[in-house]
């Protein structure tokens, strides 16, 4: 999946780069390989790369609520008087 990814990249990336190079006079050719170019790296090869690199983690560790934000400030967790 990764070498899957850094291929797509590549060519996208190859795809652009082909479409500022080419001559003015094939402007209309050189805007589609820009734009082909740039809808493969956003639409696909993103997309791709956030599913693998979040594919075991838990939202739930990411989330703002009460316990992780005391987690973020170094507070311990509330303790009754009586302990």
């Amino acid at each position: 999946m990764k070498y899957f990814v850094a291929a797509i990249v590549i060519i996208s990336l190859g795809l652009i780069i082909y479409g500022f190079s080419m001559e003015a006079s094939q402007e209309a050719l050189a805007n589609k390989f820009i734009g082909s170019g740039t809808l493969c790296l956003f639409l696909i090869a993103m997309p791709l790369f956030l599913y693998k690199e979040s594919k075991h983690r838990k939202m739930k560790d990411y989330m703002l609520t009460e316990e992780n934000v005391r987690k973020m400030r170094g507070e311990d967790t509330k303790k009754s008087d009586n302990q």
